[in-house]
């Protein structure tokens, strides 16, 4: 009987051993191998998750040559460009930057109306009178009092008095612009047609933006090619609901076109058809007076480099160098692709293109008229000794 007891006794403490000791450790093992688990299964949960187009950021593997150009090859004119109400310092900043880029005439295409728009061409062209140009804009306070576009036309004439150099129309010009009756101003308004006989008078340019890209009026889905620009600013969006239909606002603007032939315009942006060179070939075909700048659609070009140089080459009196947003430090992909054969790099602002572009390397002489020989032929006032023949 005492054997026995002891014999149970020891088997509690053994028992007990193994409870307070072994068995903590083959628990632990099994957490630790559990946590391993779900951390490596979380880990290859992570790896496998899609990607969403922002996150999304490959980068090349392809090894070509590549030429880094700070500087454009000849001084340039900027046609492009927007300084709102410029103070002093900001023109001294502005001055440094272009040097540094060869930019010789920056134009300031938000130069306003009156007053405003004197103590803007007094703050700019005050101490640089040759690297600065005025545009001045349409004031719309008057819209519905009768002879709305006699008296802007006279204002234009005053402004160009006081040195203004051309006329910038924004793109709320058809788009948003309405009277009093809610009925939209159309581009082709015969209301306005006395401020553009004006400027022909006074032979000055007319800078007009019509409309936004093409795909800001088609439904925003996943096969739209600007849905990540839409999806970051969503009031770019141009809905049937709200806006007249892109191939409206085209034939009003051509209209436009047709009906002051003697009005030299430049539409901005390649005109919105830098994705139909041969569309925007057959524009400059029919109408005479009409240029168009490169601003903002870089990537437009750079994704099709044969087109585009062919295109450039064959239409060279027509095209204006511009940037549209003044960052210096974009100007260099202008300069790349204008200048260099390089290959399959990234544009600066991904909203604008998710592809890559292409240099499409211009001669020499057609690099001379899109820089300043087309700027100068349009533009009065700036001193063309300062450019290169």
């Amino acid at each position: 009987m005492r054997s026995w007891r002891i014999l149970a006794f020891l088997a509690v403490i053994l028992g007990a051993v193994l409870f307070l000791f072994v068995w903590p450790q083959m628990a632990a093992t099994r957490l630790a191998a559990s946590l391993w688990h779900l951390l490596q299964k979380g880990q290859a949960s992570q790896e496998q998750r899609t990607p969403t187009i922002e996150e999304y950021q490959p980068k090349s593997t392809l090894v070509t040559k590549q030429h880094r150009i700070e500087r454009a090859k000849f001084p340039f004119i900027d046609i492009h460009s927007h300084h709102w109400n410029p103070t002093p310092g900001h023109v001294e900043d502005l001055i440094k930057g272009m040097d540094s880029i060869n930019l010789r005439v920056l134009v300031n295409l938000s130069g306003g109306t009156g007053e405003e728009l004197r103590k803007t061409v007094m703050t700019m062209k005050g101490r640089y009178p040759d690297r600065f140009v005025v545009f001045a804009n349409m004031s719309y306070d008057d819209l519905n009092t009768p002879g709305f576009g006699k008296r802007v036309a006279a204002r234009l004439e005053q402004d160009v008095k006081n040195g203004a150099q051309g006329l910038k129309i924004f793109k709320d010009f058809g788009m948003e612009l309405k009277y009093a009756n809610g009925q939209r101003v159309h581009v082709d308004d015969p209301e306005f047609d006395p401020v553009f006989e004006k400027c022909a008078e006074l032979k000055i340019p007319v800078l007009i933006h019509v409309a936004e890209p093409s795909a800001f009026f088609d439904p925003w889905d996943y096969s739209n090619e600007r849905w990540l620009e839409l999806k970051q600013f969503p009031g770019r969006a141009r809905p049937a609901s709200a806006y007249p239909p892109f191939e409206t606002l085209m034939a009003q603007r051509n209209h436009l076109f047709e009906k002051h032939p003697k009005t030299n315009f430049i539409a901005a942006h390649l005109a919105f058809h830098g994705n139909d060179l041969e569309r925007l070939g057959k524009l400059f075909d029919t109408y005479p007076n009409v240029n168009v700048d490169i601003a903002a659609v870089l990537a437009e070009l750079g994704r099709q480099p044969y087109s585009a140089h062919d295109f450039l080459v064959k239409y060279q009196d027509r095209i204006l160098m511009g940037k549209d947003i003044y960052e210096v430090d974009e100007y260099k992909w202008y300069f790349r692709c204008l200048e260099t054969r390089d290959e399959y790099f990234e544009y600066y602002r991904k909203r604008h293109a998710f592809w890559r572009i292409y240099g499409f390397e211009v001669p020499d002489d057609v690099l001379k008229k899109v820089y300043y020989k087309n700027a100068l032929r349009l533009l009065p006032g700036i001193d063309a000794k300062a450019f290169p023949k």
